[in-house]
């Protein structure tokens, strides 16, 4: 198989839906494996099933929260793939309720899963990848530079993950390991977690137009949009950077 990543194996999380999935179907057409992890096994079998070339998708069942359910996912991915040469941590949440009735327990699923999950994840690529080198990029938001009224958590979670991808990468190279760590800092994108959020306001439509007039370029983004970021930040294209992070936001940080 050729493409521009012939040979390569790449772990996306939240590979089920939304961004993930679709970065995992770019992944596959420029010619890598790919492990599709998610807690969704239905929708993620469902599409490891779809690509006509089965030996180069599989699926794993992965918690992004927990130590062991990562240490079982590396593990899969090296007895069925061999080696590790790229980490997509996709896989995320957001809870909209509001602030002042938000309990601990919302907020710390917020954190764990956003920002918990990306570091479990770096943690394990880099074991994986210290000896040959790799790149990683992780998802984080408009979020980690705005506030958001609606979603005070997912912003806490997001700006953590926009300053741990700095510190990673500098950790990287500090060691020489050979491994780039990148952010991807999408604006708002039709999946179904933003459906989601807009449900939570009780307004969907009135609530999404005001979201929309907010993106300069005039529309949402798609997941399309975020998945060509996340293949040039794991390409030879980008090799002279890390610890960066990208907006792909139609304008919206640029006001």
């Amino acid at each position: 198989m050729s493409g521009e990543f012939s040979g390569k194996v790449a772990l996306v999380t939240g590979g089920a839906s939304g961004i993930g999935a679709e970065t995992v179907r770019q992944f596959y057409k420029e010619g890598a494996s790919v492990l599709i992890a998610d807690l969704n096994d239905t929708d993620g079998q469902a599409l490891a099933d779809s690509f006509q070339d089965p030996a180069r998708v599989q699926f794993c069942k992965l918690d992004v929260a927990s130590e062991e359910s990562w240490e079982q996912a590396i593990e899969f991915n090296r007895q069925v793939f061999g080696k590790l040469d790229i980490l997509v941590n996709s896989a995320g949440t957001a809870v909209s309720t509001p602030l002042e009735k938000m309990s601990l327990k919302e907020w710390q699923f917020q954190q764990s899963v956003n920002l918990d999950g990306t570091f479990l994840g770096v943690k394990n690529a880099i074991l994986e990848m210290k000896e040959k080198g790799g790149a990683i990029v992780n998802i984080a938001s408009i979020a980690a530079d705005v506030g958001i009224f609606a979603a005070p958590a997912y912003c806490a979670s997001k700006a953590g993950v926009k300053n741990f991808t700095k510190a990673a990468a500098l950790y990287c190279a500090q060691y020489n390991y050979n491994i780039r760590i990148n952010a991807i800092m999408p604006g708002y994108i039709e999946t179904p977690m933003v459906e989601g959020v807009l449900k939570q306001q009780g307004q969907p439509g009135s609530f999404g137009e005001k979201l929309r007039e907010l993106h300069p370029i005039g529309h949402f983004g798609q997941p399309e949009d975020i998945a060509a970021g996340i293949l040039f930040a794991t390409s030879e294209k980008a090799k002279f950077m890390t610890g960066s992070s990208i907006p792909i936001d139609g304008g919206y940080l640029a006001q």
